[in-house]
């Protein structure tokens, strides 16, 4: 698939802006701050529905102006399509111009897999960021995981007010049993989704990664859940009731699920230096892209924000080497010359 126009109004620092893309390579350069990375959003916006770095849809919008509209028109090798979205009071979505009621009708329109300088942090920082990357990718594939994981979420916020009642107001806390159903239920069909992507990845990410290194590191992957069955989390459940009143929240859950990377048999994230971190990102990038054009039948729309800041040039080049038939956005803050690709390239100056 491919994304053939851009159009934004009132969207960050773009008042009224149309940008045409090429099929292949597009690099959008220039100096920080001048809105770069605005469109990278606006696409990612369209995709999924929400920003990847703004915490509100307000933020999105221009200083000056009350709301904003982004416009992303696609082809794909069966369809073309359009998807505009409304940021005001609320944010309103069309479809082909029909407004959609939830936004699993969107996920899966705009595949896109992302890649910024922050993604560094997914293997180095908290198992909250490796949970986010699993979910933006399997929501993409399987619009309904992004239901069930919203209701389970919703389910732990209930849970865990009841919890503070129980402890400050005495409440009955055998009426925690409908909550628990509920968690229970939902944690059985959300690990499922993440276990099955987890293995699609260790499938990947082996060959992958041994490619970039030249086969001098061997890398391994390895998913950690609590809730295997519905048996086992019953139990933990059960377990952890009393602890849970006592602090006020669910200790245990699909929540506080997570993944290690090892790498010659050493933990990544404890013993893994800059460069392998760096390396391993790109493998596990690498492994989403495939995974994504496996599913779809087609190739994703690759988003790589800052590209150059994290990477050095042989790294940059090994990534760009083996995507091929892929539309990339690329922004940076120089020029970027590939041997045999082809690049549009824009210079972005905020006026």
């Amino acid at each position: 698939m491919w994304i053939t126009k851009i159009k934004l109004k009132n969207f960050r620092n773009y008042k009224n802006e149309e940008i045409i893309l090429d099929k292949n390579i597009n690099l959008f350069f220039g100096e920080n701050a001048q809105g770069k990375t605005n469109i990278i959003e606006s696409i990612f916006l369209a995709s999924m529905g929400k920003s990847f770095r703004a915490k509100k849809d307000k933020e999105m919008i221009n200083l000056d102006s009350e709301c904003a509209e982004v416009e992303i028109e696609y082809e794909k090798s069966d369809r073309d399509g359009k998807v505009k979205i409304e940021l005001f009071n609320k944010k309103n979505i069309f479809l082909n111009g029909i407004k959609i009621k939830k936004l699993s009708e969107l996920l899966g329109n705009i595949n896109t897999v992302i890649f910024t300088p922050d993604d560094i942090n997914i293997l180095k920082g908290s198992p909250q960021n490796r949970r986010r990357f699993l979910d933006i990718m399997i929501s993409q594939l399987k619009p309904n995981y992004m239901y069930h994981l919203n209701l389970y979420l919703k389910t732990i916020e209930q849970r865990n007010n009841y919890l503070k009642q129980i402890k400050e107001e005495k409440k009955d806390e055998n009426l925690l049993d409908i909550w628990d159903e509920k968690l229970i239920e939902e944690a059985d069909i959300i690990f499922k989704y993440r276990n099955e992507y987890m293995k699609k990845i260790k499938e990947k990410i082996k060959k992958i990664h041994g490619e970039i290194t030249n086969n001098k590191e061997e890398i391994e992957i390895d998913y950690f859940s609590e809730c295997t069955s519905k048996e086992i989390y019953l139990n933990l459940l059960k377990q952890r009731r009393k602890l849970d009143i006592i602090k006020g929240f669910t200790t245990k859950g699909i929540h506080r699920d997570d993944f290690f990377i090892k790498i010659n048999n050493k933990q990544l994230d404890i013993y893994g230096s800059q460069g392998q971190h760096r390396t391993a990102i790109l493998s596990l990038k690498l492994s989403e892209l495939n995974i994504v054009k496996e599913e779809i039948d087609e190739e994703p729309v690759l988003l790589l924000d800052d590209f150059m800041s994290e990477l050095d040039e042989k790294r940059i080049k090994s990534f760009l080497e083996k995507i091929e038939d892929t539309q990339v956005i690329i922004t940076c803050t120089e020029k970027l010359e590939v041997e045999n690709k082809k690049i549009l390239i824009y210079n972005v100056e905020e006026r």
